[in-house]
């Protein structure tokens, strides 16, 4: 059985930082594509950055430059760090391990940026 969670999401002031953690089980971790994907309301899901079973790394444009994506093989973890922060990065943060159409979601981590 797979078992997504995801943690590190908060409040935070726009220019400031946050680390998103997803932690997986239960799937062949270094064989998975993986990927941090939000939801903002009203809005549809959204890529924001990616890294496939080869570790190549995949952004939206918006996030180029302030968000990073990586993995800890070791610790079947995939972190996402995000930097310079906006209130429009508020959003609902999804982990995802397998691709997007066919594979596995975390439950969310709510992500807000506000003054």
């Amino acid at each position: 059985q797979v078992h997504i969670v995801e943690s590190g999401g908060g409040l935070v002031q726009p220019g400031g930082s946050l680390r998103l953690s997803c932690a997986a089980s239960g799937i062949m971790f270094s064989a998975a594509d993986m990927g941090w994907y939000r939801q903002a309301p009203g809005k549809q899901r959204e890529l924001v950055a990616g890294i496939t079973r080869t570790d190549k790394l995949n952004y939206a444009d918006s996030m180029k430059g302030r968000f990073a994506i990586w993995r800890d093989i070791a610790k079947n973890t995939v972190y996402l760090q995000m930097n310079s922060l906006k209130p429009e990065d508020t959003a609902v943060y999804y982990c995802n391990v397998g691709g997007p159409q066919f594979g596995y979601w975390g439950q969310g981590t709510q992500v807000t940026v506000s003054s």
